[in-house]
């Protein structure tokens, strides 16, 4: 007994363990790859006290613990020394073939991580707290709650794929987004029917915008994206039938390149019929275009509606820039103020106008090009007070001329199906 080790307690101390003079203790091991390694810390065991003006941290037999359960699992001891940054260039270079909006998001996540403190801590480092109280600070920074769920959209499966890969045990960044960070995005809301009639009276009287009417107007009668929108050509309408095939979209790159793109979803490939008014207005931008010297190609397509004074198709920035535009004008004209309409919100309006008509929402969700009937339902249907009015008076009028003809004809009572079951 006599020639064990022992600490300043005079316990035993194991193989591996050792107590330097100022009182901290060592534990030395080989790690995966055949590398010493130490951990240290101001205690053996958990109940120890802590030295006065010491940080607490796991006793040493704790983290002996975790590393023989890391080294048995096969987890790569001290993450691989990856950083946040590293790790999220290593999950980044695997996303080939992405849309360029999407490479173009990456890239300003990376910028963004490269600049913060946060970046460069070892990855085995981060605790779920320390996850949080970073998306805290961001948002503290400044940053919208829309651009820290980005950030976390790429470094979420970036950690998940150190955990694949077996270099930390467990992903940080796995919690409700809504429970750490406050959501201060504000609801893009669809315009009042009078709105809309207001703002497109003022399009079509107005000396400079009137000429953008026609697409303003297209956006407001067919729910298109505005990347659908510009992406249009003189192919894509069938006069003749009164259709809008829409199979891409068109994008415009930070570099300043033209990409056609596919639709945002699959369902977004649809073919929108045309209402007369709609028919009308297409036909007028189509004898109205432009014939440039030399027609645009863009990946193979060509004939777009509008072109810019350069001749290059118009892009949803162009669009995005006149309705801000023309906002601003109409305000400071009016003394009731037009709320911010851009080509989104025009989106919005159709989709909330075509609910509130009574569409079967199975319709609506084609003619939006939506993947999933429940954004149909709950993202662009804006529902208030006075539509909830509007419907009750409705109902009430429909039971009291029911109740008319049941009166009349007692023996055969009116139906009271009053909703379609889709």
């Amino acid at each position: 007994m006599g020639g064990k080790r022992r600490d300043h307690k005079n316990r035993v101390l194991r193989n591996g363990e050792s107590q330097r003079k100022d009182g901290r203790y060592a534990f030395k091991y080989i790690d995966a790859n055949g590398q010493p390694q130490f951990v240290y810390s101001w205690k053996l065991e958990k109940t120890d006290k802590l030295p006065a003006g010491k940080r607490d941290d796991l006793a040493l037999r704790e983290k002996e613990k975790l590393i023989q359960r890391d080294l048995f699992d096969g987890i790569v001891p001290n993450g691989g020394e990856m950083t946040v940054l590293q790790l999220v260039q290593k999950y980044v270079l695997q996303k080939t073939g992405v849309r360029p909006s999407t490479e173009a998001g990456y890239r300003t996540v990376i910028n963004m991580i490269t600049k913060d403190p946060f970046g460069g801590i070892r990855i085995d480092r981060v605790k779920p707290s320390d996850a949080k109280l970073w998306l805290i600070k961001l948002q503290k920074d400044g940053r919208s709650y829309n651009s820290i769920h980005t950030i976390r959209g790429v470094v979420r499966p970036a950690f998940q794929m150190a955990v694949d890969d077996d270099l930390i045990r467990k992903n940080p960044f796995e919690f409700q987004l809504a429970t750490v960070v406050v959501n201060d995005s504000v609801t893009r809301e669809a315009i009042t029917r009078k709105q809309e009639r207001a703002f497109l009276e003022f399009v079509k009287n107005d000396k400079h915008f009137s000429k953008y009417y026609d697409g303003i107007y297209l956006l407001f009668k067919t729910g298109l994206r505005v990347s659908e929108f510009v992406g249009l050509t003189i192919h894509d309408i069938d006069l003749q039938k009164r259709t809008i095939d829409v199979n891409h979209q068109l994008q415009r790159t930070s570099k300043m390149e033209y990409v056609i793109e596919p639709t945002k979803t699959n369902a977004g490939t649809r073919v929108l019929p045309m209402t007369e008014d709609v028919y009308e207005c297409v036909k007028r931008i189509i004898e109205n275009r432009p014939k440039p010297k030399a027609e645009p190609i863009i990946d193979g397509r060509t004939g777009f509606l509008y072109l810019d004074k350069n001749g290059r198709p118009m892009v949803a920035l162009h669009w995005e820039k006149y309705f801000q535009h023309i906002c601003q004008k109409y305000n400071k004209i009016y003394k009731v103020q037009m709320p911010k309409v851009t080509p989104h919100v025009c989106r919005h309006t159709y989709c909330s106008n075509m609910a509130k008509s009574g569409m079967n929402p199975k319709t609506l969700q084609y003619l939006m090009g939506h993947s999933d009937i429940s954004v149909t339902m709950n993202v662009y249907t804006h529902v208030n007070f006075d539509d909830a009015e509007e419907e009750l008076r409705r109902m009430e009028e429909f039971r009291k001329a029911q109740a008319e003809i049941e009166k009349k004809n007692p023996s055969k009572p009116t139906s009271q199906v009053l909703f379609k079951v889709i």
